[in-house]
């Protein structure tokens, strides 16, 4: 016989989960269109090419989303983020659509969300438990982004390849790992869940528009 007060606490914690999973998927999604009319902004008005400059918003703005996760004020924090991630991709659009059209970019935007939905739905179908590899995956994050720090500089073709490849790894393991951290209780922060999902999903499409773009580029 079960024991009640076991059966209670697990409903209580399926339903938060379900509740984080469900808020997280929602604001992930509003902020992926924002996202996308920022970068048709940055395209339209034919922003420059910003590189490393991009960073130091970046981190700024991800600084103040950690500091404002548990209020209100992190939602809008969340917005400024990922519009302004789309915005700085705006360029690199550009980029690829002059060389080859729209072609690369609907690629890599088809091969993204395959590649996202494939494997949030594989964690929720399987509840497969994606914890152990929190070490393996964070380090390798920072050593992956270090390493295209240095390449910035260094501009090596075979590492930048080898990047490509680290980071498209990478990133799917991560969507992987915070599915997991959602629906297992890892994660009750439908905020730190949204941008971590958001950045992975930002990283794959940069990476397979790369490897995509790469047939039509000088």
């Amino acid at each position: 016989m079960s024991n009640p007060i076991t059966s209670v606490a697990s409903t209580a914690a399926d339903s938060s989960a379900t509740r984080v999973l469900r808020n997280t998927y929602m604001l992930l999604s509003m902020t992926l269109m924002f996202s996308a009319v920022t970068a048709g902004i940055s395209m339209a008005l034919n922003v420059p090419y910003m590189g490393l400059l991009m960073l130091l918003p970046y981190i700024g703005l991800l600084v103040m989303v950690e500091k404002t996760k548990n209020s209100a004020a992190g939602i809008g924090w969340v917005f400024a983020l990922t519009g302004w991630l789309g915005f700085s991709l705006g360029p690199v659009l550009n980029h690829y659509v002059g060389i080859s059209g729209f072609e690369p970019v609907l690629t890599a935007l088809g091969g993204t969300a395959i590649i996202f939905l494939g494997l949030s739905a594989y964690v929720l179908v399987t509840r497969k438990d994606f914890s152990f590899a929190t070490g393996f995956l964070t380090t390798g994050m920072l050593v992956a982004f270090v390493a295209a720090l240095a390449n910035a500089f260094l501009h090596i073709q075979a590492l930048a390849l080898a990047l490509t490849c680290m980071f498209l790894f990478l990133s799917s393991g991560m969507i992987l790992w915070q599915t997991s951290q959602i629906i297992h209780g890892g994660e009750r922060n439908y905020i730190s869940a949204t941008v971590t999902l958001y950045v992975m999903i930002y990283n794959l499409f940069t990476t397979l528009l790369q490897l995509v773009g790469m047939g039509g580029d000088d």
